[in-house]
């Protein structure tokens, strides 16, 4: 599961490094406690050329009424994401990339909530698998991070971890090459992220700072 982001990449070299057109609003950055239905820039593709530009984390299906008409849905199952109804469309039609600094996962210890924050290993940007969808009259968009069954790496702490995208596929996640997208749900390989227990601060959706993502030792 992916239920906290933190992202500090400036949203200029994002967007220079997929070769997509920016928004001109785009969420305020540095952000070390990204909480579901806040935006998040995303890389879509659109009318022919890469978009980078913000949604709502939270999708929203065709039929909810008012965006609190169902379950908060932050992520979405890789393994039936094609069957869901919410999601059988965006799917095939509307993918997404969502590139943060990293996420946070919580593992249960001693009755206690331990936050973990998850990276990758080699300091590039996380570009995790996305679907998206607009929503409602005035056409809100909002999107999913699609999770498989965890690694080896992130077994210890949760059994899900999210879909991540390497360079060489973002094209075909995208739907700029033809099918395959299928292909890439899977979980990454072991060596590409890291993690480190970070302050129990971050608990808090409040919470804000830094300070949030540094390492901290087991106490």
């Amino acid at each position: 599961m992916c239920g906290r982001m933190a992202n500090t990449l400036p949203h200029d070299a994002v967007a220079n490094l997929f070769g997509a057109v920016p928004a001109n609003t785009l969420p305020p950055l540095p952000d070390y406690n990204i909480c579901p239905t806040q935006d998040v820039a995303v890389i879509t593709w659109e009318n022919g050329k890469r978009r980078y530009r913000p949604m709502r984390w939270g999708f929203l299906p065709v039929w909810y009424k008012a965006m609190n008409d169902g379950p908060l849905i932050i992520n979405a199952r890789s393994e039936t994401v094609a069957e869901k109804p919410a999601f059988r469309g965006a799917i095939r039609e509307t993918r997404c990339l969502v590139p943060v600094t990293g996420f946070y996962e919580w593992h249960r210890a001693g009755g206690k909530k331990v936050p973990h924050f998850f990276h990758r290993a080699d300091g590039e940007p996380l570009v995790m698998a996305g679907v998206w969808r607009d929503w409602g009259e005035d056409g809100l968009s909002s999107f999913a991070v699609l999770t498989t069954e965890a690694n080896a790496l992130m077994a210890p702490i949760h059994n899900r971890i999210p879909v991540v995208i390497e360079s060489e596929d973002w094209g075909m996640w995208l739907g700029e090459e033809g099918k395959g997208a299928a292909t890439l749900m899977h979980a990454p390989a072991e060596e590409v992220l890291t993690y480190h227990r970070v302050s129990q601060a971050v608990n808090s959706n409040r919470a804000e700072g830094p300070d949030l993502i540094e390492p901290v030792e087991a106490s």
